[in-house]
């Protein structure tokens, strides 16, 4: 369910238009990442025939970290558009209370409330 039944602390409730304005916000995060892939392919795929010696290892990591990157958000975006339509977005995927409103429209990809967060982070 959806954080609309959740009675009590309003920093937790997501009306319908929180909720059409952060799946359109979803939405453009993932063509964005799909358009950036897409570009960062191409422009590996204009690259590959050139000799090793001309290509910059340099260059040449950077791009795979930023496509890497691109990847984790991508998938990121597509598992949260997954869990709305389901209807389980906005609860937290470790201790399953509500991800507060000002998180998830500052990250409307994120699984984990801020206390979770900042608990898995530690552990890293």
């Amino acid at each position: 369910m959806v954080n609309q039944q959740i009675i009590g602390d309003r920093s937790t409730v997501l009306s319908a238009e929180d909720l059409a304005m952060l799946r359109e916000n979803l939405h453009e995060q993932r063509l964005f990442r799909q358009e950036q892939l897409d570009q960062i392919t191409a422009a590996a795929a204009t690259g590959a025939g050139e000799p090793p010696a001309r290509q910059d290892a340099a260059q040449l990591e950077v791009t795979v970290k930023l496509a890497a990157s691109a990847r984790m958000v991508l998938s990121d975006v597509e598992a949260a558009l997954e869990r709305m339509a389901e209807g389980r977005y906005g609860s937290c995927h470790l201790c399953r209370r509500p991800i507060s409103r000002d998180r998830l429209m500052i990250v409307p990809q994120a699984r984990y409330c801020a206390r979770c967060q900042q608990v898995r982070e530690a552990g890293r």
